[in-house]
Parts: structure tokens; sequence; C-alpha cells
């Protein structure tokens, strides 16, 4: 499990899937904090992520994750975001299918503010 930060730029972050074990990129982009999730999330891979974003909750007023990376994400995942959702004003980009079916599912769509993309998410 690796994370890593870097300034405004977000080439690198865009649109790879990105199978097998988590990685957190984290960046600020137009002032919000930004956590691009890489990788398969379950309750033996979510601690990197967890920890990464209670972190940012408690002193950012928004916290954007990019989902576009994650390549398969169980009720852990979901139980975090909800928990980030509590804390801050979490919104969640590009979910891939099985999440964005994770999402509908549980109805956790309509709770969580997904976005179709990082612009729509920090604007």
């Amino acid at each position: 499990m690796q994370s890593a930060e870097s300034g405004d730029d977000r080439s690198s972050q865009v649109g790879h899937s990105h199978p097998g074990p988590p990685e957190v990129v984290q960046y600020e982009f137009r002032g919000t904090r930004v956590f691009s999730a890489h990788g398969e999330y379950d309750p033996t891979s979510i601690t990197l992520l967890a920890d990464a974003l209670q972190s940012a909750a408690e002193k950012c007023p928004r916290v954007v994750v990019d989902t576009t990376a994650v390549s398969f994400a169980d009720s852990t995942f979901l139980n975090l975001l909800i928990s980030i959702h509590h804390a801050t004003d979490l919104r969640v980009v590009a979910p891939p299918a099985q999440l964005r079916r994770l999402l509908e599912l549980t109805g956790a769509d309509e709770v969580l503010k997904v976005r179709a993309d990082l612009d729509d998410a920090t604007a």
C-alpha cells in the first residue's frame, strides 16, 4: 500500500484501471483535497484510504474521492464513504460500474454526492 502526494497535476490519475492492491494519491485541486483511490477495497485493504480520509475530514470542509480507478469495492468501502459523508462535505467522483451498482442497491447514491467528474465535484 502506498500514498503519494502531488500538486495540481491530475493527468496521471485519470482514467486508468488499477487492479490489485490499493493505492491512494492525494492532491489539491481548486482548494479541495482530492483522493484518487486505485485498486480493490475490502476489510483487509481499506486502512490506508480510511486513515487518509478520516484525517482530511477533520481538517477540510470538503473532500473529494475520485473512484475512477477502483476495481472492486465492498460494503467496507461503502461504510467508509458514509462515515466521511457525516464528517465533512464528501463528493464521490465517477464510480465505476461495480461501485455504482453497490451505491444504487443500497440507496447510498441518494445520500452521497456522486458527481460525473472532478470539475463538477469541485465546483
